[in-house]
């Protein structure tokens, strides 16, 4: 059992003082390890919420530099990182919300060479990205490596979720099956995001991921939760696992590629 300082007791009394979390649910927080794709709109309220909630040891990837145009909705990031690596910007804000956790960063993009090493060590996986190539690469990875993970995708005022257990639950392949034609689907900067929105479903995330953690409720399995700001209207799309998915039915064989396509996510 571990030994709980009065400062930890304070910080997280939140969580213990919760039936269905508890100290024993607090513990396995802290024994978690999460990783975080993306350091952008999704990203940010995720990480922070991870790192609020004491998950021990959080990884966060991403390649870019924080940009001006970013901070309209990625909050983990202020004025004066613009041009700093986001790895390093989020871990700065992190490590200020809770000096217990452990932050690992990898200051690079994704890729079909470098996801399996770099997901290896997690528990849960979190998919913060704007782009298909980096869902698709993403959902066959984690379903290759049986990796849990949470999916999700905003555009304009829209934003979809689902949470996959690979092998036991529907996984992204099964719902979209493959990228989109080149040009077919818009891009954020042309189409545009509202800020809060990206701040909503990386919350939701953040709470699939504790879900999971702690072993409590039902998670987003075999359902796209999907939600629409303008009308705050939400509803759920049941999934199912398709026994010929090509990533993760009956007779697939995955062999990890670089997706093409680079543009932002859509609901369906």
């Amino acid at each position: 059992m571990k030994e709980w300082s009065d400062e930890e007791l304070e910080r997280y009394s939140r969580h213990i003082i919760l039936e269905e979390v508890g100290i024993e649910g607090q513990e396995r927080i802290i024994d978690a390890k999460v990783l975080v794709i993306g350091a952008g709109g999704l990203g940010s309220p995720i990480a922070l919420y991870l790192a609020a909630a004491g998950v021990g040891t959080i990884g966060i990837i991403d390649g870019d530099a924080a940009d001006l145009s970013n901070l309209q909705r990625q909050i983990i990031h202020t004025t004066k990182d613009v041009g700093k690596p986001k790895t390093l910007s989020a871990k700065d804000k992190m490590l200020a919300i809770n000096p217990h956790i452990q932050v690992e960063t990898y200051q690079t993009m994704i890729t079909a060479e470098n996801i399996q090493s770099v997901i290896a060590p997690y528990d849960f996986v979190i998919d913060g990205t704007d782009n298909f190539a980096a869902k698709f690469l993403i959902n066959d990875a984690c379903v290759l490596l049986k990796k849990p993970y949470s999916h999700g995708g905003i555009l304009r005022f829209s934003g979809q979720t689902m949470t996959i257990k690979p092998y036991e639950s529907a996984c992204y392949a099964c719902a979209f099956d493959k990228p989109p034609p080149a040009g077919v689907v818009p891009t954020c900067s042309s189409a545009g995001i509202l800020g809060a929105v990206a701040g909503m479903l990386g919350t939701i995330q953040a709470a699939e991921a504790l879900k999971f953690i702690v072993g409590v409720g039902a998670p987003l399995y075999d359902s796209l939760l999907c939600f629409e700001a303008k009308t705050m209207s939400f509803r759920k799309v049941a999934l199912k696992r398709n026994p010929k998915c090509r990533v993760c039915g009956e007779n697939a064989h995955i062999v990890l590629s670089d997706y093409e396509q680079p543009t932002c996510d859509l609901k369906p």
